[in-house]
């Protein structure tokens, strides 16, 4: 009687199949490149919080304050991973600004983010009569280096604000397909601005 023989996979098929599988997951990383759509995630929740920033001193400045009480101290203040840093506004927009920061003053990060006006941004938004409409402000999803949130302001009557970003993707970037910084009206290409005066500040 003859016993069948059952035949398996030669090594020769075997390395041509991993082959093929090592081309496929390279030309899939190409083309999704991960980490391209990380950056771009953190962009979109960057305009994310700019919006929910921008609509929170809005309804501030209607429900209680249109004066100076709005805008707390002349300068610029930045959130930067737990710490916050006070500086003239004339360096506002240098690229100094952006990841040379001296003299940070450590806080707790929940007062960091504080809505009382103890916070990164010095607005209480306790005051507005409804409650305030966020329980902490936002700070940028990476929070360190040179990715900060940062507000500046003037004193003067009626005062005026802007809280500005770097993006990190391309897509946001400047000149990409949904370029965020230089369609925002402020007066800088490298950095996403949002507030009453985004060109003057």
């Amino acid at each position: 009687m003859k016993t069948k023989k059952t035949r398996g996979f030669t090594l020769i098929e075997l390395l041509v199949v991993i082959a093929i599988i090592a081309i496929l997951a390279v030309v899939v990383v190409l083309t999704l490149n991960p980490a391209e759509l990380l950056r771009q995630a953190r962009d979109s929740n960057r305009i994310s919080d700019f919006a929910t920033i921008k609509s929170s001193l809005a309804l501030y400045s209607e429900d209680v304050s249109t004066s100076t009480a709005l805008y707390g101290s002349v300068g610029y203040k930045v959130m930067l991973s737990g710490a916050t840093t006070t500086s003239a506004i004339s360096s506002f927009n240098t690229a100094a600004t952006w990841g040379f920061l001296g003299g940070e003053t450590a806080v707790a990060t929940s007062t960091s983010r504080a809505v009382d006006g103890t916070g990164w941004l010095p607005v209480n938004l306790n005051a507005i009569s409804s409650g305030a409409p966020v329980s902490s402000w936002p700070v940028d999803p990476v929070n360190s280096g040179s990715n900060f949130y940062a507000y500046a302001a003037t004193s003067t009557s009626p005062g005026t604000w802007k809280v500005a970003t770097k993006m990190e993707s391309q897509k946001y970037g400047f000149n990409g397909s949904n370029d965020a910084v230089s369609t925002d009206g402020g007066n800088s290409t490298g950095t996403y601005e949002q507030g009453s005066n985004v060109t003057g500040l």
